[in-house]
């Protein structure tokens, strides 16, 4: 009678799966740099926090608008807005921690750019405003302003996408700003006939000598005084603007501990740039369109001009704001335009302002209704980058006011990730001792299994840092390290339900088997507990320790791996070889050592029980 069949193990196939996990992962790591060996050091970097690199920590106490204490809903929201601005800039593993009910940390790991810090201390909401007076900043000690102009005029041919003004018109144009606001590709707009004018603006390029000296003159201002009221008229006058300076200007009028540049309903001075470098001071009018209202905002490379500009979108509240605004700029001051009026061209300008400071000041060229536009002008990739985020991210429901800044020496964090290293080596030498002492041969098995989920973790992590902007904290290395214990505890069942089936009588390949369906439950039990453990500590914490969840849930992951493709695989081979299958007392399955209820040996030893003499013929001569 034919014995039931089983199912073989195939502990062949589980050991070629990992190895085809770990090469995926390898290629994911290399990227479009597979076959470029000298570039492979780049790839295999991990990202660092900010407590394990250099970095910066801005402190930001929230306010609403009216001086109020902020709600629950207002923080969250601010955070997600700084957030975003933080990250849109490049900067990867940025945190926004809030500390109490109206405190912000920001935390930007890295050698954090000024453009980054500024920006993070640029909160209020963004708002749309049409420019009233103007005047450039002068400085005897500062660089002729001819100079700072010039890359305005280089690509002020990026109008000709609208065909609007001849290059060479446009191009004399040196002291003004190139950047202008039109329709959206595609957009309907009616005056696009009527745009015709706008060859007739060109002349304003004619005009552009006169600006230019005045650039570099102090005191030249362009406008309508008469727009303005009498106490803005005066902090306006009052006002001297220096290149760089997006804080303290506001002391000089009082908006140092008030912030009326955040009230929409009144007019306001301000200090800022065009967007193409020349810096200058503005008195501003009510704001028509608000940050709220912006629902995209791209930078791009245009078709036509092949030059980089910024797409802009608002929702239908904004978008009849956006178009009464223009229309009435078009109608006012361009249509008619008149060369040699400068005011006029200043005063077609709408001032894109962000925590009262001037970020761009394009011209309108045309009505834009439908709430569809682009800024186009003499951007380069960055300006247009700076400027998408700007629109993007620059509405805040708070008014936010930084507190202190903080730098974190690269010296600091690479104290910190030593010791971090130190203590994992420290417990990894323990395991390892343990191992071989308690377990003997079987420790080659457990330390293989470590080994294996470190390369694991490791390319896992590259991978993170590399296409999700991972950056691995102090907190992270911490649960890295407790994912050793993680990964011995797993081993250590496995081992221990091997053994007490050997204790019970069973020769070592069954026992690896019946141990193995005993073990896994187990296993499985609890890497289970831990992973929902970490995610729940990811879901409710905040700051550094949801880098020790992150990492935790990972690897207790990837230790349910390691132990089913490669820690039971190895053990099944080793159990078919003589060292472990003989039961040899450095294997660790010693079944004397073991107390084995049945002293189960190799075939060898079985034979040579066999030809032992019989005790009853053994007096007897063999008779």
């Amino acid at each position: 009678m034919a014995a039931p069949s089983r199912t073989a193990p195939h502990p062949g196939r589980a050991l070629v799966t990992l190895g085809v996990l770990i090469l995926i992962m390898l290629i994911g790591v290399l990227g479009g740099q597979l076959f470029s060996p000298s570039q492979w050091q780049h790839r295999f970097r991990v990202g660092l926090g900010l407590d394990l690199s250099s970095g910066t920590q801005v402190t930001l106490q929230a306010k609403t608008l009216n001086g109020q204490q902020p709600s629950s809903a207002d923080m969250n929201a601010a955070r997600n807005v700084i957030l975003a601005r933080v990250n849109g800039t490049g900067n990867s593993g940025a945190q926004v921690q809030p500390q109490g009910t109206d405190l912000l940390v920001v935390s930007v790991p890295g050698k954090g750019s000024e453009q980054t810090i500024q920006l993070v201390s640029q909160t209020a909401l963004l708002m749309f405003r049409q420019v009233l007076l103007y005047q450039p900043y002068s400085a005897a000690s500062t660089p002729s302003p001819g100079a700072s102009a010039s890359p305005s005029s280089s690509a002020s041919a990026s109008p000709s996408a609208s065909g609007t003004a001849s290059p060479s018109a446009s191009a004399t144009k040196t002291a003004k700003t190139s950047a202008k606001i039109v329709p959206a590709a595609g957009a309907s707009a009616s005056p696009s006939a009527k745009a015709s004018p706008s060859a007739k603006a060109s002349p304003s390029a004619k005009a552009s000598p006169s600006a230019s000296p005045s650039a570099s003159s102090s005191g030249t201002t362009y406008g309508d005084p008469s727009l303005v009221n009498k106490n803005v008229l005066k902090l306006f006058d009052k006002l001297v603007c220096k290149p760089g300076d997006t804080q303290s200007w506001k002391s000089q009028v009082g908006y140092q501990n008030t912030t009326p540049y955040n009230n929409p309903d009144a007019q306001v001075v301000a200090c800022g740039t065009d967007g193409n470098g020349q810096w200058g001071k503005y008195a501003l009018d009510v704001a028509k369109v608000k940050g709220t209202e912006v629902t995209s905002a791209n930078a791009e490379v245009s078709t036509t001009s092949n030059q980089w500009q910024v797409v802009l979108t608002l929702n239908s509240a904004g978008a009849a704001a956006f178009s009464a605004l223009t229309s009435h700029l078009y109608d006012t001051y361009y249509s008619g335009y008149q060369a040699g009026n400068e005011n006029d061209y200043y005063l077609n300008q709408v001032a894109i302002a962000l925590d009262g400071n001037v970020v761009s000041a394009p011209e309108i060229i045309s009505p834009i209704p439908g709430g569809n536009a682009q800024i186009t002008g003499s951007f380069t990739q960055a300006q247009a980058t700076q400027l998408q985020n700007v629109l993007k991210y620059g509405s805040v429901p708070l008014d936010l006011k930084p507190l202190y800044v903080t730098s974190v020496s690269a010296q600091v964090g690479r104290n910190q990730l030593d010791a971090g290293l130190i203590a994992a080596g420290i417990g990894l030498l323990l395991v390892v001792v343990y191992a071989f002492v308690y377990y003997r041969g079987l420790g080659v098995v457990s330390i293989s299994s470590l080994a294996i989920a470190a390369l694991i973790v490791y390319l896992a992590v590259v991978l993170l840092s590399l296409y999700q902007n991972f950056t691995l904290e102090l907190s992270g290395i911490a649960g890295l390290i407790v994912a050793i214990g993680i990964t011995a505890d797993s081993f250590v069942v496995f081992f221990e339900r091997l053994r007490d089936e050997v204790r019970e009588g069973k020769t070592l390949r069954p026992a690896v088997e019946a141990g193995w369906k005993r073990a896994r439950r187990t296993i499985l039990v609890s890497d289970t507990v831990s992973f929902l453990a970490a995610l729940l500590l990811y879901y409710f914490a905040v700051g550094e320790v949801k880098g020790f969840a992150y990492t935790l849930g990972l690897t207790t992951l990837i230790d349910v791996v390691v132990v089913f493709l490669f820690t039971k695989p190895m053990v099944t081979l080793l159990a078919r070889t003589r060292f472990y299958g003989d039961g040899h007392p450095l294997s660790g399955l010693d079944p004397a050592r073991l107390g084995a209820r049945t002293l189960w040996r190799s075939s060898v030893r079985r034979d040579q029980a066999r030809r032992r003499p019989d005790p009853v013929t053994r007096g007897t001569g063999g008779a």
